[in-house]
């Protein structure tokens, strides 16, 4: 048997792509007629673009509507909203593009929701809090509901993603390990509910245990396949991530050496041949044979 999949009409998540693309490509165009292709490239905008497709994908497209019957699309549509969409999004923005926010988000950035420790508890803490059965089934029931587990998503999705690939800089130390750190304790944590889903012996949630046999899956089988997407969509980010923090760790770490070799060059320089400052000549330092004396001084002062 096969699930409903026509097309959905959201127009909050309609009018929020309209808005953010409408205000992201007036700045684009400024920053780019202004200073240059360097801090506006075509690859951030198509990346932005792409972020607000992908709000599209998770809450227009025909997944929004699976998502209302197969667990598995659900699952589909929590990973897009909560990884795909802010990385996207975020990649799409440069120090110059988010200029006229810089000082409105330093209070933010200053405050709790600034710490990274607040970001890693709420991806965590959303993801395993709206999967307890009472939220899930009463989001799957209620639209206002769903909306706020989306909303809840997006927001710690972007929250997190910030600290590690924002322009702007953040409480967490980009050098050293901290980074890996913070990726690696989130993925397992949340990688293991997908794997608590996987291998639940009986289907947890009512909602979707009352629905038919969707494309030939049970619905304990379909909660397997939910809790896989979760746990290999994790892993497959997690390592995707890693790999592109240590290469921008090694690009730090040659700079670094760069720059030291630079300061021991021009110091070595300076030693072996510093400076030569000659003082201002005055009366005094002429030889007693060449200063002048009576009128031939006055002559020479005047």
């Amino acid at each position: 048997m096969s699930p409903n999949a026509s097309w959905t009409v959201e127009p909050g998540a309609i009018a929020l792509v309209l808005v953010l693309g409408a205000i992201y490509v007036r700045r684009w165009r400024q920053v780019r007629a202004t200073s240059g292709a360097r801090t506006a490239g075509g690859w951030r905008m198509a990346s932005f673009m792409a972020g607000l497709v992908g709000i599209l994908v998770a809450l227009v497209s025909p997944i929004d509507r699976l998502a209302e019957q197969v667990l598995a699309m659900h699952m589909v549509q929590h990973v897009i909203l909560l990884d795909f969409v802010p990385i996207l999004l975020i990649l799409g923005l440069t120090k110059t593009i988010m200029r006229p926010l810089t000082r409105r988000l330093q209070p933010v950035e200053h405050g709790p929701l600034g710490h990274p420790v607040v970001a890693v508890t709420l991806y965590v803490g959303s993801m395993w809090l709206w999967h307890v059965p009472a939220l899930y089934n009463a989001a799957a029931r209620y639209s206002g509901i769903h909306v706020l587990e989306h909303i809840c998503f997006l927001t710690a999705g972007t929250l997190y993603w910030w600290h590690l690939i924002g322009p702007l800089r953040t409480r967490l130390n980009p050098g050293g390990l901290s980074p890996v750190g913070y990726m690696v304790s989130t993925k397992i944590l949340v990688g293991l509910l997908g794997i608590v889903l996987t291998f639940a012996p009986n289907a947890i949630y009512a909602f979707y245990a009352d629905q038919p046999d969707y494309w030939g899956m049970s619905p304990t089988d379909d909660q397997a396949v939910a809790g896989l997407i979760m746990a290999l969509e994790q892993s497959i980010v997690m390592g995707i991530a890693l790999t592109w923090l240590f290469a921008r760790m090694i690009t730090e770490s040659e700079k670094q050496e760069q720059r030291k070799e630079r300061y021991a060059d021009a110091t070595d320089d300076w030693e072996l041949e510093p400076p030569r400052y000659r003082p201002r000549a005055t009366p005094e330092d002429d030889p007693p044979e060449d200063r002048p004396t009576g009128a031939g001084q006055h002559e020479r002062f005047a």
